[in-house]
Parts: C-alpha cells; structure tokens; sequence
C-alpha cells in the first residue's frame, strides 16, 4: 500500500478529549467559519459559510477502510482537521456510510457556528457524539474571539446550539476555550456558564492554550484558575489535561512513512511524543525523522514555554 495516498484519513491522533482519535478531513486547509485568534493552525485563509462539495465520499471511505485494514482501532473516527466540517454539503451521507462500514463511533468536532441551518442539523442525527465550542458569553468577545465570517450572528449560533441539542439523539460535549485575562476571568465564565445551561449536554469541556496559537497575544489561563472556573460551570466541567505517556499504549513500529508524519502535522502542531503516540511510533526514531524533515525544510519548531512542537512549513 502505497502510504502517500491518504489524502483525507490521519493519525490516529491522541486526543485530549477522545482517547485516540482517527480523524478525516473533509475541507480545504484553513477554510472555516472563523479565524480563532488561538487556533493552533495559524489565520484562516478561507474564511466562509458557504457550504460545498469538496470530496468524493467514496474516495474517502476507501482511505478509511484501508486504515482499518492496517489493524488500527481507534476509540473515535472524528470529523475534523483542518478546517471547519459542517461546510461541507456531503458530511451527513459520510457519517451514514462510516457507520454502515465500522461499529467504531463517530465524532464530530465543529464550532457549532452552522447548526442554526436545519440541513446542518439534520446532517448530524447519524453521529454518536457532537462536540461543539461554545468560547464566549456574549457578541462582543465572540467577535474578539473567534473573528467570524462577517453574516454569522451570535444570537443565531446560540439558538443553533440550544435547538440542535433539543433535537440529537447522541451525546453532546461542550468546548469552552478560555483565554486569560479575555475569557479567562470570572465574570466571563459565569456569562458561558448560564449559556450551557440552555444548551442540552452531558459534558463541558474546559481547554486553554498549550500549542503555538494564531496570535502571540492569545495566553494561557494558569491551571490553578482553570479548577476554579470549571466549579463555576452549571453541573460542573472538566478540564482538559494533556495525556500523560503512559495513558495510551500502542505497538511500537520501527519506521512511519514521512507522508503520514506529515498529513499529522498539517492538521495540528505535534510533539514528538504527540507524534509517537499516534502513528505507534519509536520517540528516538519520531525525533529523527522530525530533525531530518525540519533540515528539508519540510516542518519547522515553534516553541511555547517548555514544549517543542513540531508543524508543516504552510501551517502559519
């Protein structure tokens, strides 16, 4: 099998959220409703909510099986990557025929700016769980935040959100991406808070800076501050921690094609153990190839206080 075919399917990749996650991008690089002033994979180059047909579903699903083929069991298949997958017109007939093929279950990871349309709603009812983020209490700092496309409104994603949740059979998980001193106050967490409370879910997830963001003046809420605002949040919330080494134990195989290293990196900024924990890959071997990728020019280091990571040369 020839590794440099997989176009849509990589990792799979450990997930913070999701245990191993194996994703599959739908969308053109940096094509999304927003431009998330922390998002780890630079500025949005496409910024829209025009919906289309960017795939052929079935070229996906062929990728998908031949990766299933490999052995790999991944607790998630997750509609994600690099962009924003609700613009595309196909995701509802994809999540239908992923389920068909595979009882592994289907997750989508969307910003929820689109579930106001009715066929985006509709779209999801096949999927087992739906993650959407949900990163301020009012317009203001959603349009400080998350700089949407310029027809999207705040009041409309909301009631997008509250109305899906009324209708999804599945399991809903809401992100709250805090900043400091922006979001990261307590106020602000009390503003998102009483909106959760409106939107029917079983989690909500508190995540804050830890890779390279879009824009240096988006920081970190220290973890200490993050306990606290999780026991702000109507029915308690969970704050995401980075996965321990020992928590996902994989195979280990000696060598991992350069192609699927890359397809990795293009959709997030890795470390090597991010990188090794993914494709089961040796650490020793993972840093070599990394080193060797960077000398071509191939990926490059960004550093963020302690942490080395890893990403594509087009990623900002």
């Amino acid at each position: 099998m020839n590794e440099q075919c997989y176009r849509y399917v990589y990792g799979p990749v450990p997930s913070r959220r999701l245990g191993l996650s194996l994703g599959i991008d739908i969308v053109p690089f940096k094509t999304c409703t927003y431009d998330c002033i922390y998002c780890q994979l630079g500025r949005t180059t496409n910024k829209t909510v025009k919906r289309e047909d960017y795939i052929v579903v079935e070229d996906v699903l062929a990728e998908l099986d031949r990766k299933l083929a490999c052995g790999i069991v991944p607790d998630y298949i997750s509609l994600a990557g690099s962009g924003e997958p609700t613009l595309n017109l196909r995701i509802g007939d994809l999540i239908g025929k992923i389920r068909k093929m595979t009882s592994v279950p289907v997750a989508v990871l969307t910003n929820g700016s689109l579930l106001w349309m009715q066929e985006v709603r509709e779209s999801l009812m096949e999927a087992d769980l739906v993650l959407p983020s949900l990163d301020a209490g009012d317009a203001s700092l959603f349009h400080h935040v998350n700089r949407p496309q310029e027809n999207l409104s705040f009041e409309r994603i909301i009631w997008g959100m509250i109305d899906f949740s009324g209708q999804f059979p599945g399991a809903i998980w809401i992100e709250v991406f805090l900043l400091d001193g922006v979001t990261g106050i307590q106020s602000e967490v009390e503003k998102i808070s009483a909106l959760t409370r409106q939107i029917r879910h079983e989690k909500v997830h508190l995540n804050t800076v830890s890779r390279p963001p879009a824009e240096k003046f988006a920081f970190a809420v220290p973890q200490a501050h993050m306990n606290y605002y999780a026991s702000l949040v109507w029915g308690g919330a969970e704050v995401i921690a980075d996965i321990d080494p020992g928590e996902l134990s994989t195979p280990q195989h000696p060598e991992i094609p350069d192609a699927d290293l890359l397809a990795l990196l293009s959709r997030r900024p890795c470390t090597v153990h991010d990188v090794s924990i993914g494709l089961s890959a040796n650490p020793i071997q993972v840093s070599k190839q990394l080193q060797e990728l960077n000398r071509k020019s191939l990926v490059k280091i960004v550093r963020r206080d302690a942490a080395v990571y890893f990403e594509t040369a087009r990623s900002r």
